[in-house]
């Protein structure tokens, strides 16, 4: 912290916090939540949030070394940033820990659907998992475009490699180009 302060930091703490910050500008771009319909709450935004990096992550696990360390050090950075926000808002230290857990939980549980549904191709799984958990209604039909902007970010990150994704930044698809009707609907490939 104090190295902070002084401009001390790693080379890696920048990179890191550097991705951090365009992955969380990915998440807050106005248009995930008039022209898609993620809820502009708190909890809407920590789903949108979680979702961005989520797509990430799949990238970064799907690299050569040292790609692992770069995800869990973006995954650590992600919770710091929710711990400290979660203080923030005013939650006791006594219940900091417990929410931690919950998001978490929440955060893996998330990650495990999305790659399911993305893995499969399955445009209708991935507008049900998103209609539950970014949406928070369980129609598959109201997340059509969003699960379109979600394979589109999938298949745009899949051509960064390590370098590009963290010195440039992560890739997401146009939102102006999956906002509308499906071209193949069921089918994300």
């Amino acid at each position: 912290m104090i190295g902070r302060l002084f401009g001390r930091t790693k080379p890696r703490d920048r990179l890191i916090a550097d991705l951090h910050g365009r992955i969380s500008a990915a998440a807050r771009v106005p248009a995930l939540y008039t022209a898609l319909g993620v809820p502009d709450t708190v909890e809407g935004r920590f789903e949108c949030l979680s979702l961005h990096v989520i797509l990430v992550l799949r990238r970064l696990h799907r690299l050569p070394a040292p790609a692992d360390e770069v995800a869990q050090d973006l995954v650590n950075a992600v919770f710091l940033q929710l711990d400290s926000s979660l203080r923030e808002s005013g939650i006791g230290d006594f219940g900091v820990p417990k929410r931690m857990k919950k998001l978490g939980a929440a955060f893996y549980g998330r990650a495990a659907g999305y790659d399911a549904a993305l893995d499969a191709g399955d445009a209708d799984a991935l507008a049900t998992v998103l209609a539950r958990n970014v949406l928070g209604h369980g129609g598959a039909e109201g997340a059509a475009g969003l699960a379109r902007y979600v394979a589109a970010s999938d298949r745009a990150l899949s051509g960064l490699d390590l370098d590009t994704l963290v010195g440039t930044g992560p890739v997401f698809a146009s939102l102006e180009r999956t906002a509308g009707p499906a071209d193949h609907p069921g089918d994300l490939r």
